[in-house]
């Protein structure tokens, strides 16, 4: 600590409460409470800069009672206790501060307040100044000129003109203040009747607490409400007012076995902090501290060496590397290209790796002004093509989808992809991180990368890679492929020792790479003139429902704009506010206008054209630009490594958000067309996820109405209500549907009771005799809920995993949404497990027999092709066939097709 660098006492324990209290839950990928963490260890980091050179010494309450306790036994007694979600943060803020290397102090049988108050008059004795950092508006007795107060969450900073601003009294009186009207939060009595206004008028009329007792007779002069009665009120709670002082002063004079003076920072621990950080997955704390080790050391915290990468730029160098993958029993590969749009990307060159910490970098399209000289793009790709080709030379990569569809562009079909470290990652633990290369290097080599911004800049100013410089631009690029034998060499062991996870790795997510590349490259065709006039259409609907809007509001108003459409709603209208924003303001979210909808017009209207300005803004105008100008058809990108349960996501577009129930959603799909000649196949799974439920549960009700081939939902109204098969109703079909699946997500009595309009007591007798007639199923979800609680996840069909972070969380309802979670992901994850099954079946069927049709797409439970027309019977035949054997269940997996000119048609 310098001589003019003040002593920094942060109030821990305050900011613990208030971090938690104040800031969005967090979570860590294992579900551990990680929000008062970052919080608290977040205001700490910003003492430090704001008080360079400064010993920052953070203060904890201990655990256990304090002399309050024994002076006032219902002292705290109100508070209630420590929430679970933040006791257990407590632990890894200790263990951080500690790490830092900064006094962490607890001292049994005072609080921490004592503590420092005790520590700041020392220092302040001794002429240093001190910077108390609280959030407590009870440390203001300790201001004097050598001790300020600092609120790094409110940015305030209270010396002793800013305590008197603040509290219209000197720093000398807040406890006079605090012992005449009490503290509700401590359970401090005060003085009955003694609110602020009138504590203040005593005190600024009369003095402290003692002044007052010596002069109750001039308390009846004094100019505030009930002045005249207020002096036997206080002679009456004399006691009161005496014991509460006690209670609100803080001791400056505990026995401390250390002194201001030997308060110093020790070295930080960083091997401690990586550690403490990666299991907080405090992801730039993290970076920070590993590029600060980088440069101490002159080199890489985690032991690689970027130096040692080669840059490749003449003939004889690239002879030498060829060489070299010839031998290898494995190589990484990487493209750097000029977009991440596969259809649009050039390669400006290509990174390989034999063994960690070899690796090259072999630029071929860098044109930026002064570049050198670079080896001939089209003769370094067709000396590549035969490794790059040849399906025995294993390969791995990260996303090597990307790089084959780029490859693709130069006629270069990537064969032999052993591995991809990406896919390695989310098959072993979907929820444990993001599966790109950044996060999984800091994640599992504790190495920060060196990120694409870092070399090419950021937004409006970022260039193309072919403008980056070879000094950059090779240890960038051979860094990927180096990191990618890296992050094999950790993954890999951990799938082979799981031959489930293995399986799905191998026989499933790997083998699918090539094929959603054929699938993305091959893309869809679309009729822009008819989403043309569709978008000419929605317009014109648009504005008449922003004019309805605007006659039932009774005023012109903004229907995007939250504040002016709660303003209408809540004050203007009167309707009722059924859920705040955080900010406390009325909600105006979808499901709170879908909930208000049922019941008044206005948010009706202001729904529908939501969802029509959303249909319009995100299909009908954007679709028909995304057009690839040189196939004429849109190409989406499939991503294997998003959600959490193995299902296929999309973007650019977002193919599986295009809605099927609404009209409108269809129309869209009605622009989805097939070229002349040729039609569209549409082959969907009927019902999977409850014919998976049947499996798993093993229910002989559920058994026996797939296998009998009846309609599911009509026979499970037969059951639940107890009518005839041939005579349920349509309304009771609808009410069996919502069951049926609302079970398989979890749906308790309340979201039953939302949905069908029901009263609460109605659905929840709904579901007690779905249970008596489907036992089976009852009995699979108490099974499952026990094994997710037991081993931490769940599994598909197939063997893919599905971890459940929260399954064990204190926090009750974290606990059953992990539950519900876990009913559901086998049945999801499955469903995504044969739908990719049978991409693969159908896929390697239509190469084989060069069968006249192409894979276009995928959208949930549905395969859509392009046809040749003369033959899509027969097609659509066998594609069914392959379909229903891609697993085997215990029920037949059904599955229903249909042809048409455009996507709609044929669904």
């Amino acid at each position: 600590m310098s001589d003019t660098a003040p002593l920094v006492l942060v109030d821990g324990s305050s900011y613990l409460y208030r971090a938690f209290h104040a800031l969005p839950p967090l979570n860590n990928s294992r579900g551990e409470p990680t929000g008062a963490v970052k919080g608290v260890i977040s205001m700490i980091r910003r003492l430090y800069k704001d008080y360079p050179g400064s010993t920052v010494a953070v203060v904890f309450d201990a655990p256990g009672k304090t002399f309050r306790d024994e002076l006032f036994e219902s002292y705290k007694a109100q508070r209630p206790p420590m929430p679970d979600d933040l006791r257990e943060q407590v632990a890894p803020i200790h263990n951080i501060v500690r790490a830092m290397g900064l006094p962490l102090l607890c001292v049994e049988g005072v609080e921490a307040d004592d503590v420092i108050g005790t520590l700041a008059r020392q220092a302040a004795g001794a002429g240093q100044h001190v910077v108390v950092s609280t959030g407590d508006k009870d440390m203001a007795q300790l201001v004097n000129a050598h001790v300020t107060l600092v609120n790094t969450m409110t940015d305030t900073v209270l010396d002793e003109a800013g305590v008197r601003e603040k509290f219209g009294l000197p720093p000398s009186l807040i406890i006079d203040f605090l012992a005449l009207m009490g503290d509700k939060v401590d359970n401090i009595p005060g003085v009955p009747g003694v609110g602020e206004k009138t504590a203040l008028a005593l005190l600024q009329g009369l003095g402290g607490v003692d002044d007052i007792y010596r002069s109750l007779d001039r308390v009846a002069g004094l100019s505030f409400r009930g002045a005249k009665t207020m002096a036997a009120k206080l002679e009456a709670e004399e006691a009161s007012a005496r014991l509460s002082y006690q209670l609100a002063t803080i001791k400056t004079d505990v026995e401390l076995p250390f002194a201001a003076q030997d308060l110093a920072p020790g070295e930080p621990d960083t091997d401690s902090l990586v550690e403490l950080f990666q299991r907080m997955e405090f992801k730039a704390w993290l970076e920070e501290l590993l590029v600060a080790g980088a440069l101490a050391e002159g080199d890489d915290a985690s032991g690689i060496n970027r130096d040692a990468y080669a840059l490749v730029t003449t003939q004889p160098e690239l002879d030498s590397w060829i060489a070299r993958l010839k031998e290898a029993e494995l190589f990484a590969f990487d493209t750097e290209t000029t977009s991440l749009n596969y259809m649009l990307a050039d390669i400006v060159g290509v990174s390989f790796a034999v063994t960690p910490g070899e690796a090259a970098y072999v630029p071929l399209a860098h044109s930026y002004a002064g570049a050198p000289e670079q080896l001939d793009r089209e003769s370094v790709l067709e000396q590549l093509r035969p490794l790059l080709e040849d399906p025995a030379r294993d390969k791995i990569g990260q996303n090597l989808k990307y790089d084959s569809s780029v490859l693709a562009r130069y006629g270069i079909t990537l064969r032999g992809i052993r591995f991809d470290t990406m896919l390695e990652s989310y098959v072993l633990d979907s929820t444990a991180t993001r599966h790109d290369m950044d996060s999984l290097a800091l994640k599992y080599l504790g190495h920060k990368t060196i990120h694409f911004e870092d070399v090419a800049g950021k937004g409006v100013k970022q260039i193309t890679f072919d403008q980056v410089a070879l000094e950059q631009a090779g240890p960038y690029a051979a860094e990927d492929a180096d990191i990618c034998l890296r992050l094999h060499e950790v993954l890999w062991p951990r799938l082979e020792a799981e031959p489930g996870l293995r399986s799905v790795f191998e026989d499933i997510e790997l083998p699918l790479v090539s094929v959603l590349s054929k699938i993305e490259r091959q893309g869809a065709l679309l009729d822009c003139d008819l989403l043309g006039r569709q978008s000419e259409e929605l317009g014109e609907r648009l504005g008449m429902l922003e004019r309805e809007a605007h006659d039932l509001a009774g005023q012109v108003f903004n229907l995007g704009s939250t504040k002016q459409l709660g303003e209408i709603l809540f004050d203007k209208l009167g309707l009722p506010v059924i859920r705040k924003t955080p900010k406390g303001a009325p909600s105006t979210a979808e499901e709170v206008l879908a909930e208000l909808a049922l019941d008044y017009p206005l948010p009706r209207v202001l729904l529908e054209y939501r969802g029509l300005s959303k249909l319009k803004s995100t299909y009908t105008d954007k679709l028909p630009t995304m057009v690839n100008p040189e196939t004429g058809r849109l190409h989406t990108s499939y991503h294997q490594a998003v959600t959490a349960t193995g299902r296929l996501s999309s973007s650019d577009p977002n193919l599986q958000n295009i809605p099927i129930r609404s009209e409108d959603g269809r129309r869209i799909r009605r622009a989805f067309i097939a070229p002349e000649g040729w039609r569209v196949l549409a082959a969907d799974y009927s019902q999977i996820e409850l014919r998976i439920m049947a499996h798993l549960s093993g229910d002989a009700g559920l058994l026996d109405a797939f296998n009998e081939g009846l309609d599911v939902h009509a026979a499970t109204a037969s059951e639940v209500f107890d009518v005839a098969l041939d005579s349920v109703s349509s309304e009771q079909r609808r009410k069996a549907k919502a069951i049926n699946f609302g079970l398989i997500y979890g749906m308790s009595a309340f979201g039953l009771a939302r949905q069908l309009h029901l009263g609460r007591q109605e659905a929840q007798a709904y579901i007690d005799r779905y249970f008596e007639r489907y036992p089976g199923v009852q009995d699979y979800m108490d099974r499952t809920r026990a094994l997710a609680h037991e081993q931490g996840y769940v599994e598909t069909l197939f063997g893919r995993r599905l971890y459940l972070p929260e399954i064990n969380a204190r926090n009750k309802m974290r606990q059953q949404g992990a539950e519900r979670t876990a009913i559901n992901a086998p049945m999801q994850g499955s469903a995504a497990d044969i739908i990719k099954k049978a991409m693969l079946t159908v896929s390697k069927w239509l190469d084989a027999e060069s069968v006249p049709a192409y894979l276009v797409m995928q959208v949930h439970d549905e395969l859509v092709l392009e046809v040749r027309e003369d033959v899509v019977e027969e097609i659509s035949a066998a594609v069914c066939e392959r379909m229903s054997a891609a697993a085997e269940l215990a029920v037949p997996l059904l599955v229903e097709a249909g042809t048409g000119s455009n996507w709609d048609e044929a669904h």
